[in-house]
Protein backbone atom coordinates (compact mmCIF):
# COMPACT_ATOMS: atom_id res chain seq x y z
CA UNK A 1 0.00 0.00 0.00
CA UNK A 2 2.49 2.34 0.83
CA UNK A 3 4.61 1.42 -2.04
CA UNK A 4 1.91 2.14 -4.34
CA UNK A 5 1.25 5.97 -2.88
CA UNK A 6 4.90 6.48 -2.96
CA UNK A 7 4.29 5.48 -7.02
CA UNK A 8 1.71 7.66 -7.33
CA UNK A 9 2.94 10.96 -5.44
CA UNK A 10 6.41 10.51 -7.62
CA UNK A 11 4.05 10.24 -10.88
CA UNK A 12 2.11 13.38 -9.79
CA UNK A 13 5.34 15.03 -8.76
CA UNK A 14 6.86 14.31 -12.60
CA UNK A 15 3.86 15.48 -14.48
CA UNK A 16 3.34 18.74 -12.32
CA UNK A 17 7.20 18.87 -13.37
CA UNK A 18 7.55 17.92 -16.85
CA UNK A 19 8.41 18.75 -19.53
CA UNK A 20 11.64 20.37 -18.17
CA UNK A 21 13.80 19.91 -20.84
CA UNK A 22 13.61 19.55 -24.87
CA UNK A 23 11.17 16.19 -26.20
CA UNK A 24 12.59 14.23 -28.82
CA UNK A 25 9.69 13.43 -31.73
CA UNK A 26 11.02 10.09 -33.28
CA UNK A 27 9.83 10.35 -36.93
CA UNK A 28 10.51 6.74 -38.52
CA UNK A 29 10.92 8.09 -42.19
CA UNK A 30 12.90 10.04 -44.26
CA UNK A 31 12.94 13.87 -43.76
CA UNK A 32 10.39 15.46 -46.55
CA UNK A 33 8.05 12.42 -46.34
CA UNK A 34 4.21 12.82 -45.44
CA UNK A 35 4.60 11.66 -41.69
CA UNK A 36 7.74 13.95 -41.31
CA UNK A 37 5.21 17.01 -43.02
CA UNK A 38 3.08 16.39 -40.45
CA UNK A 39 5.47 15.62 -37.45
CA UNK A 40 7.11 19.36 -37.90
CA UNK A 41 3.89 20.73 -38.41
CA UNK A 42 2.71 19.35 -34.95
CA UNK A 43 5.44 19.42 -33.03
CA UNK A 44 5.29 23.93 -33.56
CA UNK A 45 1.80 23.15 -32.51
CA UNK A 46 2.23 21.58 -29.28
CA UNK A 47 5.36 23.44 -28.39
CA UNK A 48 3.09 26.25 -27.78
CA UNK A 49 1.04 24.24 -24.87
CA UNK A 50 4.29 22.20 -23.42
CA UNK A 51 6.39 25.58 -23.42
CA UNK A 52 9.48 23.18 -24.77
CA UNK A 53 11.36 22.43 -27.70
CA UNK A 54 10.17 19.29 -29.48
CA UNK A 55 13.47 18.02 -31.62
CA UNK A 56 11.85 16.53 -34.54
CA UNK A 57 14.49 12.96 -35.10
CA UNK A 58 14.26 10.81 -38.39
CA UNK A 59 14.81 7.35 -37.83
CA UNK A 60 14.37 6.33 -41.44
CA UNK A 61 14.12 2.27 -42.17
CA UNK A 62 11.60 0.23 -44.22
CA UNK A 63 8.16 0.00 -42.47
CA UNK A 64 9.87 2.22 -40.18
CA UNK A 65 10.73 -0.84 -37.62
CA UNK A 66 14.06 1.02 -36.46
CA UNK A 67 12.25 4.26 -35.31
CA UNK A 68 9.28 2.16 -33.28
CA UNK A 69 12.45 -0.55 -31.76
CA UNK A 70 14.22 2.88 -30.87
CA UNK A 71 11.68 3.80 -28.82
CA UNK A 72 10.81 0.70 -27.28
CA UNK A 73 14.35 1.38 -25.71
CA UNK A 74 13.66 4.83 -24.47
CA UNK A 75 13.30 6.05 -21.04
CA UNK A 76 9.94 6.17 -19.70
CA UNK A 77 9.75 9.60 -18.76
CA UNK A 78 7.45 10.86 -21.67
CA UNK A 79 11.07 12.97 -23.45
CA UNK A 80 10.79 10.08 -26.54
CA UNK A 81 7.76 10.20 -28.36
CA UNK A 82 7.53 8.31 -31.88
CA UNK A 83 5.00 9.91 -33.96
CA UNK A 84 3.47 6.75 -36.81
CA UNK A 85 1.00 6.32 -39.71
CA UNK A 86 -1.13 3.69 -40.50
CA UNK A 87 1.98 1.20 -40.36
CA UNK A 88 1.86 0.69 -37.06
CA UNK A 89 -1.30 -1.28 -37.90
CA UNK A 90 0.40 -3.72 -40.35
CA UNK A 91 4.34 -3.93 -38.90
CA UNK A 92 3.13 -6.97 -36.50
CA UNK A 93 1.48 -8.82 -39.65
CA UNK A 94 4.34 -8.26 -42.13
CA UNK A 95 6.96 -9.13 -39.59
CA UNK A 96 5.74 -11.57 -37.24
CA UNK A 97 9.57 -12.16 -36.19
CA UNK A 98 9.51 -8.59 -34.24
CA UNK A 99 9.55 -8.50 -30.58
CA UNK A 100 7.09 -6.08 -30.20
CA UNK A 101 3.51 -6.01 -30.20
CA UNK A 102 2.34 -2.94 -30.78
CA UNK A 103 -1.00 -3.81 -29.08
CA UNK A 104 0.87 -4.30 -26.03
CA UNK A 105 4.30 -2.45 -25.60
CA UNK A 106 3.60 0.90 -26.09
CA UNK A 107 2.01 4.14 -24.01
CA UNK A 108 -0.86 5.99 -26.50
CA UNK A 109 -1.38 9.47 -26.42
CA UNK A 110 -3.60 9.88 -29.61
CA UNK A 111 -4.30 10.36 -33.16
CA UNK A 112 -3.14 13.66 -34.89
CA UNK A 113 -4.72 13.42 -38.15
CA UNK A 114 -6.15 11.91 -41.73
CA UNK A 115 -4.60 12.25 -44.75
CA UNK A 116 -6.15 10.68 -47.90
CA UNK A 117 -3.71 9.52 -51.04
CA UNK A 118 -3.67 9.67 -54.65
CA UNK A 119 -2.44 7.18 -57.46
CA UNK A 120 0.24 9.02 -59.45
CA UNK A 121 2.99 8.00 -62.18
CA UNK A 122 5.49 9.27 -64.36
CA UNK A 123 5.26 11.53 -66.61
CA UNK A 124 6.40 9.38 -69.68
CA UNK A 125 3.51 6.46 -69.18
CA UNK A 126 1.35 6.29 -71.95
CA UNK A 127 -1.75 6.29 -70.06
CA UNK A 128 -3.18 9.76 -69.40
CA UNK A 129 -6.27 8.87 -67.23
CA UNK A 130 -7.01 6.11 -65.06
CA UNK A 131 -9.36 3.94 -67.44
CA UNK A 132 -6.24 4.06 -69.54
CA UNK A 133 -4.46 3.08 -66.75
CA UNK A 134 -6.31 0.18 -65.61
CA UNK A 135 -6.35 -1.31 -69.46
CA UNK A 136 -2.04 -0.93 -69.74
CA UNK A 137 -2.01 -2.70 -66.42
CA UNK A 138 -3.46 -5.27 -67.61
CA UNK A 139 -1.36 -5.63 -71.19
CA UNK A 140 1.98 -5.04 -69.23
CA UNK A 141 1.37 -6.38 -65.83
CA UNK A 142 5.02 -7.61 -64.59
CA UNK A 143 6.78 -4.63 -66.53
CA UNK A 144 4.98 -2.32 -64.58
CA UNK A 145 6.82 -1.68 -60.85
CA UNK A 146 4.83 0.49 -58.06
CA UNK A 147 7.19 2.50 -55.61
CA UNK A 148 6.70 2.43 -51.57
CA UNK A 149 8.23 4.02 -49.09
CA UNK A 150 8.41 1.09 -47.25
CA UNK A 151 6.84 -2.48 -46.57
CA UNK A 152 4.04 -1.68 -44.37
CA UNK A 153 3.52 1.42 -45.22
CA UNK A 154 0.56 3.34 -46.49
CA UNK A 155 1.96 3.67 -50.06
CA UNK A 156 2.44 -0.29 -49.57
CA UNK A 157 -0.77 -0.55 -48.09
CA UNK A 158 -2.26 1.39 -51.01
CA UNK A 159 -0.27 -0.83 -53.70
CA UNK A 160 -1.03 -4.06 -52.01
CA UNK A 161 -5.05 -3.23 -52.43
CA UNK A 162 -5.04 -1.89 -55.76
CA UNK A 163 -3.48 -5.24 -56.86
CA UNK A 164 -5.97 -7.05 -55.16
CA UNK A 165 -8.66 -5.26 -56.45
CA UNK A 166 -7.65 -5.63 -59.83
CA UNK A 167 -5.97 -8.91 -59.40
CA UNK A 168 -3.01 -8.69 -61.38
CA UNK A 169 0.55 -8.39 -60.09
CA UNK A 170 3.23 -5.75 -60.06
CA UNK A 171 7.17 -5.23 -59.07
CA UNK A 172 6.95 -3.56 -55.61
CA UNK A 173 9.92 -1.61 -55.16
CA UNK A 174 10.20 -0.18 -51.65
CA UNK A 175 12.34 3.26 -50.87
CA UNK A 176 13.32 4.30 -46.92
CA UNK A 177 10.21 6.76 -47.38
CA UNK A 178 8.19 8.41 -49.31
CA UNK A 179 10.41 11.29 -50.37
CA UNK A 180 12.73 9.16 -51.92
CA UNK A 181 10.26 7.24 -53.64
CA UNK A 182 8.56 10.60 -55.24
CA UNK A 183 12.31 12.02 -55.97
CA UNK A 184 12.64 8.29 -57.90
CA UNK A 185 8.74 8.47 -59.69
CA UNK A 186 9.76 12.22 -61.10
CA UNK A 187 12.85 11.37 -62.72
CA UNK A 188 11.12 8.37 -64.30
CA UNK A 189 13.22 5.32 -62.80
CA UNK A 190 10.00 3.79 -61.14
CA UNK A 191 6.12 3.76 -62.73
CA UNK A 192 3.44 4.42 -60.10
CA UNK A 193 3.33 5.81 -56.42
CA UNK A 194 0.26 5.60 -54.52
CA UNK A 195 0.70 8.36 -51.64
CA UNK A 196 -0.30 11.06 -49.31
CA UNK A 197 -1.84 14.03 -50.51
CA UNK A 198 0.96 15.73 -48.10
CA UNK A 199 3.97 14.56 -50.26
CA UNK A 200 2.16 14.04 -53.77
CA UNK A 201 -0.11 17.44 -54.07
CA UNK A 202 3.04 19.78 -55.08
CA UNK A 203 4.16 17.42 -58.09
CA UNK A 204 0.65 17.36 -58.57
CA UNK A 205 -0.22 20.75 -59.07
CA UNK A 206 2.96 21.38 -60.80
CA UNK A 207 2.31 19.00 -63.96
CA UNK A 208 5.09 16.55 -62.27
CA UNK A 209 3.43 13.37 -62.41
CA UNK A 210 0.58 12.08 -63.94
CA UNK A 211 -2.47 11.80 -61.71
CA UNK A 212 -5.31 9.05 -61.74
CA UNK A 213 -7.24 9.53 -58.89
CA UNK A 214 -7.79 9.81 -55.18
CA UNK A 215 -8.37 7.40 -52.24
CA UNK A 216 -11.17 9.78 -50.51
CA UNK A 217 -14.61 8.61 -50.30
CA UNK A 218 -15.06 12.32 -51.91
CA UNK A 219 -13.43 14.45 -53.81
CA UNK A 220 -10.43 16.51 -51.89
CA UNK A 221 -10.75 19.94 -51.82
CA UNK A 222 -7.36 20.90 -52.43
CA UNK A 223 -7.96 18.85 -56.02
CA UNK A 224 -11.69 19.15 -56.54
CA UNK A 225 -11.49 17.87 -60.48
CA UNK A 226 -9.35 14.92 -59.46
CA UNK A 227 -12.13 11.60 -59.25
CA UNK A 228 -11.93 9.48 -56.53
CA UNK A 229 -10.97 5.60 -57.16
CA UNK A 230 -14.16 4.28 -56.36
CA UNK A 231 -16.06 6.53 -58.86
CA UNK A 232 -13.93 5.53 -61.40
CA UNK A 233 -14.76 1.59 -61.23
CA UNK A 234 -12.80 0.42 -58.05
CA UNK A 235 -15.62 0.25 -55.64
CA UNK A 236 -15.05 1.18 -51.59
CA UNK A 237 -11.50 1.68 -52.98
CA UNK A 238 -10.60 4.01 -49.77
CA UNK A 239 -7.56 4.52 -47.68
CA UNK A 240 -7.53 7.37 -44.67
CA UNK A 241 -4.02 7.26 -43.99
CA UNK A 242 -4.02 8.34 -39.92
CA UNK A 243 -1.07 9.39 -37.89
CA UNK A 244 -1.20 9.00 -33.53
CA UNK A 245 1.69 9.79 -31.13
CA UNK A 246 2.95 7.17 -29.01
CA UNK A 247 5.43 7.05 -26.13
CA UNK A 248 7.00 4.11 -24.57
CA UNK A 249 5.36 1.58 -22.41
CA UNK A 250 5.77 2.37 -18.70
CA UNK A 251 5.67 6.24 -19.47
CA UNK A 252 3.49 7.69 -16.10
CA UNK A 253 -0.21 8.00 -16.59
CA UNK A 254 0.20 11.79 -15.80
CA UNK A 255 2.69 12.35 -18.50
CA UNK A 256 0.81 10.79 -20.71
CA UNK A 257 -2.09 12.69 -20.02
CA UNK A 258 -0.08 16.09 -20.08
CA UNK A 259 1.16 14.65 -23.74
CA UNK A 260 -2.35 14.54 -24.66
CA UNK A 261 -3.13 17.77 -23.36
CA UNK A 262 -0.67 19.32 -25.78
CA UNK A 263 -1.97 17.44 -28.30
CA UNK A 264 -5.33 18.30 -28.24
CA UNK A 265 -4.77 22.08 -27.85
CA UNK A 266 -2.38 21.71 -31.23
CA UNK A 267 -5.11 20.15 -33.12
CA UNK A 268 -6.99 23.33 -32.07
CA UNK A 269 -4.64 25.78 -33.16
CA UNK A 270 -5.14 27.61 -35.97
CA UNK A 271 -1.92 27.85 -37.48
CA UNK A 272 -1.89 23.98 -37.67
CA UNK A 273 -5.29 23.73 -38.71
CA UNK A 274 -3.94 26.32 -41.65
CA UNK A 275 -1.06 24.06 -42.39
CA UNK A 276 -3.17 20.83 -42.39
CA UNK A 277 -5.11 21.92 -44.68
CA UNK A 278 -3.00 23.48 -47.17
CA UNK A 279 -1.66 19.89 -47.18
CA UNK A 280 -5.01 18.61 -47.99
CA UNK A 281 -4.76 16.88 -44.28
CA UNK A 282 -7.34 16.67 -42.07
CA UNK A 283 -7.06 17.37 -37.89
CA UNK A 284 -8.90 14.27 -36.32
CA UNK A 285 -11.55 15.46 -33.69
CA UNK A 286 -10.24 16.21 -30.07
CA UNK A 287 -12.25 13.23 -28.60
CA UNK A 288 -9.70 11.08 -31.02
CA UNK A 289 -6.31 12.47 -29.52
CA UNK A 290 -6.58 10.70 -26.49
CA UNK A 291 -4.96 7.41 -25.21
CA UNK A 292 -8.01 5.44 -25.32
CA UNK A 293 -9.48 6.04 -28.17
CA UNK A 294 -5.79 5.41 -30.59
CA UNK A 295 -5.65 2.10 -28.46
CA UNK A 296 -9.15 1.12 -29.92
CA UNK A 297 -8.53 2.45 -33.47
CA UNK A 298 -5.34 0.78 -33.76
CA UNK A 299 -6.91 -2.53 -32.27
CA UNK A 300 -9.89 -2.15 -34.91
CA UNK A 301 -7.22 -0.93 -38.14
CA UNK A 302 -5.07 -4.67 -37.11
CA UNK A 303 -8.14 -6.44 -37.43
CA UNK A 304 -8.92 -4.84 -41.01
CA UNK A 305 -5.69 -5.15 -42.67
CA UNK A 306 -4.53 -8.41 -40.77
CA UNK A 307 -6.29 -10.49 -43.52
CA UNK A 308 -5.76 -8.56 -46.29
CA UNK A 309 -2.28 -8.77 -45.46
CA UNK A 310 -2.16 -13.18 -45.26
CA UNK A 311 -4.37 -12.94 -48.31
CA UNK A 312 -1.52 -10.74 -50.41
CA UNK A 313 1.23 -12.60 -49.35
CA UNK A 314 2.58 -13.33 -52.84
CA UNK A 315 2.54 -10.15 -53.52
CA UNK A 316 4.81 -9.17 -50.42
CA UNK A 317 7.90 -11.17 -51.75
Amino acid sequence: MMAATLLLSTQAAMAGSYPDHAVKLIVPFSAGGPTDVVARHLARAMEKDLKQTIVVENRPSAGGIVGIENLTRSAPDGYTLLIHNIGMSTVKSLNPQLQFDPQKDFAYVGEVADVPMTLIGKKALPAGDFDSLRTYLQTHRKSINISNAGIGTASHLCALMLMSTLKLDMTMVPYKGAAPALTDLQGGQVDLLCDQITTTLSPIQAHRVQTYGSTSRNRLASLPDLPTLSEQGLNNFEISVWHAIYAPKGTPVPVVNRLSQALQAALSDQEFKTSMSKLGAVPVDPARATPASLKQHLHSQISLWAPLIEQSSAYLK
